[in-house]
């Protein structure tokens, strides 16, 4: 899984805290959306999720707000019923046509109005009766129709029309086109295309495990009265404490792809193309072919279709054969010859078609197997005919010409977005594109590093070069022309794309109108970086100098402003949070800006006003910025801060930003309020006295910390309490503050002063009454939301000055830019190198430095403890590196604070329940840093050794053998005049051998110090296999990250690493190198709206409408997105867990299967999000009846877990404990008692022994030996159980009851064995024994279990039930306040059986 799409959607898995009864969307909403999704108030009130707006003119993909952002026009609460009005319309109701083609009976569509006439045809060409028709037109009653027009707009199509298709004449394009489609439904089985990463095709195996579609394949059928015996025996190195990590099982055998031959070649003849009078018999092209009976055929494709001609090899004779067997497809011709052809055709249709659509259908944005088996390399002529041209007259927009990618790009821009349908039109425009402009760019940077393509400046050198391809610019990650010289060389040049990337990202989900950014992607591959823009128009006919009006091209000596830029750059400077400021020019005259100095505004020839290298958009990351005289905050110093980093360009994540502002947001709030407190209890004292006395507590405690906040000049006052503040205050902001103060809503939860709204997915939520229970510990609270409504609505105009006064005060406190209203923001120009600001901002620009220390001090003091905290209590899971990364991400904290992560971690007292966290960080670094090494490495090596290089690589890194000598490869061609060296080679030809010198030793010491100078973390090992043994790390695990960092794809098969004798790796075992490709994500955002709210109303209990919701934000996003997308696969995760719920088993079956399906093709066979879906769906399998089905899910689960992350994990925790409740179903006792205690095990060791979780784990382990008639140990587990139940939750909570009861049960089934035993051992054989009664377990008791331990709980779905509901979970929520209960977050946000059951 190579192809990080930006950031891998990885978000933690299962983490929401929700109170009700599913997991939010559990983890994944695409990457930077991240898993705000919902979680606002889980009360009843309706104004969550769905009504607030971020700052003033809608959030941006970062804002990891959940709160709605309706382009600017907040349309309040009205909002969703708007919405959901307006999408009603959208959906007409779909209608019938019968389709009449040649030769075949006519068949039922059904069909929408909104469709076009040409998605008929694509399930006409789909379908397994006419999938060899291409070339036809649909006629209703003899008119054609126009592939282009839509079905509503077609005079008398109504239900039961007839359309008619009729053969229409081949041209050169259709029969081309042809002959590509026969080719594909002949590969349609075929993997070798996912294997290669190309057209968007990826690997899934779920059909394999469920032994196709999940029809009622698994349920096992009865005999009798009994149920046949399945075998349940799962494979060695599944087992608990196997050390056996095999490689192969990641890719079963599929049988389906042994293909059936049906045709051994099909080619272009050599007599192409036609002379010019053949062409005026109408002969379009000549194809060759070969059949599976050996007959070499000569065809002709005509503008009447296919027919054999008499020409072969080597003589040209155009004549029809006799018989000619014309045929208007190919696939009819072929039937007629081969007779081979005709029944294995029809064969493999028939399992074309059975297939899942989701495991053919394209995936927008391609994914890398970094696996592969050897797959055999046929002929094809169509694979062949497209590496050699750039395919650019086929399957484009306007054919015959290139794209002009960047008009297309800004056009769908600039698309109209005023209600619904017009949002999805454009939205969806806007996604198809990008989807196909990363496509191409990835293309055209690969061609450039592979040599193919002639660069636009040849007469310089190799790394200064520049490329055009395909109407994109490339240009290459180094620092031509000294221009990086002052910020750090190569390493900022390599740097200042992804900054730039993430500055487009930004500007673009702000979505200005009238602003413009470049299409761009970034694409590492063979070592080098390459960043692909689409072309401003005109930009390459004129000089620099003379395009830019706005912004500097000298980082900062010359600076020139324009109205129009500061007046479009202002628009996006409160979402940004960018600061308003001058600076000086090279005259010394102050210049105005409302951004970064080297953003640089320039005019195209199509007159739209472009914004070019963002890399600055975010302020500067003072703690690796050291600046001389300039003094850290003490939180940072006390860390090591500031630190000398690579380059000058490190600044701070949007996410941390976003995080900081609302931090400072409730300081604000809280000092305003406690001003007010003061005041009212000033005016109080003189009137009656017992006020003072209810009151005073409070202030006198916050007013401590209100002055400690201010007094150290942080924000980290982390002990201020805040704890999540109320809906009160998102309304405020979101109605009064939006106009102006309307920065940030604070309606996120977040914990105890670690304020985290950057992770509300693991805010501990803990109930919606905290909010309220934060106005009572500070009662100035409501009069200081009062006020700052008030002051925001009057314009100040009207308040009493005390009042303002306290605004004032509270303003300074937090550094807002605004006296009169919360409003902070950034300058990013601050400490940039050649940045000079006028003598009268002097002040200013002070309080700004101050403010970006305190950024950089929130970072290190507030978000890394958050971070570790919440791996503390489960609510951040990282399973591998990627989910890790993003952990780090959401939470604002760059990859190069992991170090000060891993040292944080060190110190933390519960060090050993944070052990995954730590070793999964130690792997992470140590690839990251092996990565960096592998880069330069790679630079060196020329083409023809570049498989060797690679695997010498691999050996040096992961085989234990000790002296790892790299085979030079015998070079298969020696020339024998040696060549004469040319001065322009290609970048990656150097033709050194020096990469063959690097020994094991050397690159561990290379990867120690890279790791101290990079990450300043000191790692002692001296070679693989003692990291191996230190951290406790997995080779493969080793292997699978830095393959899929790097872009390596390898062969599949067991590698022994371990061998002293031979090294692991040789060339063979390297397939391919693929780019590693960062994008911009464009979003669907009404879909994620109603999926926001959707997941609102679920929390509310009202899942029937939330489910409708859900529903429809999936028919939105398949609208914008296409059948397959990451968000797409939350939705259908979450509709999955909902029918789940509610009752509907094969509906939440068939939902999860398409989200395994989906999370296997977009995000990889082994990602750990996929490993999660495995799981939900093994449990829907199992409630279904499939019991053989669900383990075979498990299985894989547990496989892909242990190659992931091994299997000292707390999520194997709840694999486990799945896999033995199964086993315990089927009596299967022993296996079934090996996972249970194993789970016992993770679970003391990660929640510690008192917990809930082990009580649980316990009582499952009891009832397996209850099964076994082994009541001592059953005594004993069940006991362990009730004293945590007793110590946790006291004798009168009914856990702790039922406990008890089966302790009794035991004793008396104990008692009465006993009893039965004595009375063998006195009277021998003719004792009379009363039968003991063995209770195999009910599927009903197991699958209750089952859910418990899934945190799902079963709502009868009656009003009168949810009314009970509601009061339930009111009184769950004053048990929760009255503190009876500990541990409530756990690793799932919802075992609410471990707490408090609802009746």
């Amino acid at each position: 899984m190579v192809s990080k799409t930006d950031d891998i959607p990885a978000s933690v898995p299962n983490c929401n805290p929700v109170n009700l009864a599913y997991e939010a969307g559990d983890g994944v909403q695409d990457s930077n959306e991240t898993s705000k999704t919902c979680l606002k108030d889980s009360c009843g009130c309706e104004h969550s999720a769905d009504t607030v707006m971020v700052n003033g003119n809608g959030a941006h993909e970062h804002t990891e707000e959940a709160d709605s952002k309706q382009d600017g026009n907040s349309e309040m609460d009205g909002g969703d019923d708007s919405n959901e009005q307006e999408v009603i319309v959208i959906q007409d109701t779909g209608f019938t046509v019968k389709i009449q083609a040649p030769g075949t009976e006519p068949f039922d569509l059904q069909v929408s109005p909104q469709e076009m006439v040409q998605e008929i045809h694509q399930v006409l060409m789909d379908r397994e009766d006419t999938c060899h028709r291409t070339c036809f037109s649909l006629q209703l009653d003899g008119n054609v129709l126009d592939n282009f027009a839509e079905l509503k707009s077609i005079e008398g199509l109504q239900e039961g029309s007839l359309l008619k298709v009729v053969e229409e004449p081949y041209t050169v394009r259709e029969a081309r086109i042809h002959v590509r489609h026969i080719r594909d439904l002949l590969k349609s089985l075929d993997p070798s295309d996912s294997y290669n990463g190309v057209d968007c095709n990826s690997l899934s195996f779920l059909s394999i495990f469920t032994d196709g579609d999940l029809g009622d394949s698994g349920k096992r059928k009865k005999k009798g009265n009994e149920l046949e015996q399945i075998d349940c025996t799962p494979p060695e190195h599944i087992l608990p404490g196997s050390k056996d990590r095999p490689l192969i099982p990641l890719q079963p055998q599929n049988k389906d792809w042994k293909p059936m031959q049906c045709l051994k070649v099909l080619t272009m003849s050599g007599w192409n193309p036609p002379p010019g009078n053949r062409k005026m018999h109408g002969d379009l092209m000549y194809l060759c072919m070969v059949t599976v009976e050996e007959r070499h055929v000569s065809v002709t494709a005509s503008t009447r279709g296919f027919y054999l001609n008499q020409s072969t090899t080597y003589t040209f004779n155009p004549k029809p054969a006799n018989p000619s067997f014309l045929s208007h497809s190919l696939v009819e011709l072929l039937s007629q010859i081969s007779p081979t052809f005709k029944k294995n055709f029809t064969a493999l249709q028939k399992k074309r078609v059975q297939r899942h659509p989701f495991e053919r259908i394209a995936t927008p944005f391609q994914v890398y197997s970094w696996t592969a088996p050897q797959v055999d390399h046929a002929m094809d002529c169509v694979r062949a005919e497209d590496a050699y041209t750039s395919r650019l007259g086929y399957e484009e927009h306007i054919p015959g010409q290139t794209r002009d990618w960047n008009e297309e790009l800004q056009t769908t821009r600039e698309l109209p977005r005023k209600n619904l349908p017009e949002r999805l039109l454009r939205e969806r425009a806007i996604f198809k594109v990008h989807s196909d402009f990363a496509a191409a760019a990835t293309r055209g940077a690969m061609a450039v590093i592979d040599g193919n393509v002639m660069a636009i400046n040849p007469g310089e050198e190799t790394r200064m070069q520049m490329f055009i391809w395909n109407n994109i610019f490339f240009s290459l990650g180094f620092d031509v022309r000294d221009h990086y010289r002052e910020l750090g060389g190569d390493a900022a040049a390599h740097a200042a794309p992804t900054n730039d990337l993430n500055g487009v990202r930004a500007y673009g989900a702000v979505d200005v109108e009238g602003l413009y950014t470049l299409g761009t992607v970034v694409v590492d591959y063979r070592g080098y970086r390459v960043t692909a823009q689409s072309i401003i128009p005109g930009i390459l006919e004129r000089e620099q100098e003379q395009s830019v009006i706005y912004g500097s091209i000298d980082f900062g000596k010359t600076v020139v402003s324009h109205s129009k830029y500061l007046e479009l750059l202002e628009k996006t400077s409160r979402p940004l949070k960018v600061q308003r400021h001058n600076v000086l020019n090279e005259k010394d005259e102050s210049v105005e800006l409302c951004s970064s100095v080297e953003c640089k505004g320039i005019i195209g020839n199509d007159g739209r006003h472009y914004i070019l290298d963002l890399l600055r958009t975010f302020p500067p990351d003072l703690n690796f910025l050291p600046v001389d005289g300039e003094e850290l905050s003490p939180e940072s110093k006390r860390q090591g801060f500031p630190r000398q980093h690579r380059h000058r360009l490190a600044c701070l994540r949007q996410e941390l930003i976003e995080a900081f502002v609302e931090h400072r947001y409730l300081l604000f709030m809280k000092m305003a309020a406690l001003q007010l407190m003061q005041q009212k209890v000033n005016k109080e004292a003189k009137a009656d006295i017992p006020a003072i006395t209810e009151t005073a507590e409070a202030p006198s405690e916050s007013n401590a910390d209100a002055t400690q906040a201010t007094a150290s000049e942080s924000p980290s006052a982390t002990e201020v309490s805040t704890d999540s503040t109320s809906q009160a205050e998102s309304n405020t902001s979101a109605t009064s503050q939006a106009p102006t103060a309307g920065e940030e809503n604070s309606s996120k939860p977040a914990t105890n002063g670690l304020v985290e709204p950057t992770a509300t997915l693991n805010g501990e939520c803990k109930s919606p009454l905290e909010g309220k229970e934060l106005e009572e510990s500070i009662p100035g609270l409501a009069q200081a939301k009062e006020l700052a409504e008030t002051l925001v609505a009057e314009d100040g105009s009207c308040i009493d000055p005390k009042s303002r006064e306290v605004v004032l005060n509270a303003c300074k406190a937090v550094g807002s830019i605004s006296n009169t209203s919360f409003d902070i923001r950034f300058n990013p120009d601050l400490f940039s190198p050649g940045v000079r600001f006028p003598e009268d901002s002097t002040d200013e620009v002070q309080k700004q430095k101050q403010l970006l220390k305190d950024a950089a001090a929130f970072l290190v003091s507030c978000q890394i403890p958050s971070l570790v905290k919440d791996c503390l209590d489960h609510s951040a899971l990282p399973m591998d590196g990627a989910t890790l990364t993003e952990a780090l991400r959401q939470r604002g904290i760059n990859i190069r604070y992991l170090g000060t992560v891993l040292e944080f971690v060190d110190k933390t007292p519960a060090k050993a329940q944070l052990e995954h966290f730590y070793r999964i960080g130690i792997s992470e670094l140590i690839t990251r840093c092996a990565k960096h090494i592998f880069k330069t490495y790679l630079q060196g090596v020329e083409l023809s050794a570049l498989s060797a290089a690679v695997s010498h690589f691999l050996n040096c890194f992961l085989s234990s053998f000790p002296d790892a000598v790299a085979h030079l490869p015998p070079d298969e061609l020696v020339s024998r005049r040696k060549s004469r060296k040319r001065r322009n080679r290609i970048p990656g030809s150097g033709d050194n051998t020096a990469w063959a010198s690097l020994t094991p030793s050397e690159l561990w010491k290379n990867i120690a110090s890279e790791a101290k100078s990079y990450y300043y973390f000191t790692i002692q090992c001296e070679s693989v296999d003692q990291v191996v043994e230190k951290y406790g790390f997995q080779k493969t695990t080793l292997l699978r990250e830095i393959s899929v960092k790097t872009g390596i794809q390898i062969l599949i098969k067991e590698y022994n690493f371990d061998s002293r004798h031979k090294p692991a790796f040789t060339e063979e075992d390297i397939l391919n190198i693929f780019p590693v490709v960062k994008h911009v994500n464009p979003k669907a955002s009404d879909a994620f709206h109603f999926f926001q709210s959707g997941q609102a109303k679920v929390q509310q209990g009202f899942l029937k409408e939330g489910c409708e919701l859900i529903n429809e934000a999936l028919n939105l996003f398949n609208n914008v997105y296409g059948a397959m997308h990451v968000e797409i696969c939350a939705c259908l995760r979450l509709l999955a867990r909902l029918n789940y719920i509610m009752g509907d088993h094969p509906e939440a079956l068939s939902n999860q299967q398409k989200a395994v399906l989906m999370s296997e093709r977009v995000l990889g066979i082994e990602h750990p999000n996929t490993i999660q879906e495995y799981m939900h769906l093994a449990l829907y399998c199992f409630a279904n009846g499939q019991l053989s089905t669900a383990l075979r899910l498990l299985y894989r689960a547990r496989y892909l877990m242990l190659l992931v992350s091994g299997e000292d994990h707390p999520e194997m925790a709840l694999l486990d404990s799945n896999i033995g409740l199964v086993l315990h179903g089927v009596m299967e006792y022993d296996l079934s008692l090996r996972f249970l205690e194993n789970a016992l095990t993770i679970n003391t060791k990660y929640h510690g022994s008192r917990s809930l979780k082990v009580a649980l784990s316990h009582h499952l382990v009891a009832r397996v030996y209850e099964s076994k008639a082994e009541f001592r140990s059953a005594l004993q587990h069940e006991k362990e159980g009730y004293t945590i139940y007793k110590n946790q939750m006291g004798e009168a909570h009914e856990k702790t009851k039922e406990s008890s009861e089966f302790l009794k049960y035991l004793t008396q089934q104990a008692v009465a064995l006993q009893r039965t035993m004595n009375e063998i051992y006195k009277n021998g054989s003719n004792a009379s024994i009363t039968p003991l009664k063995f209770t195999a377990p009910s599927m009903a008791s197991v699958l209750e279990q089952l859910n418990i331990i899934n945190g799902i709980i079963f709502i009868p779905l009656s009003q009168k039930d949810l009314e009970n509901l509601k009061a339930e979970v009111q009184r769950r929520q004053q048990l929760q306040e009255l503190g009876k209960i500990e541990e409530l977050t756990e690793e799932r946000p919802l075992e609410l059986e471990d707490k408090i059951p609802i009746d």
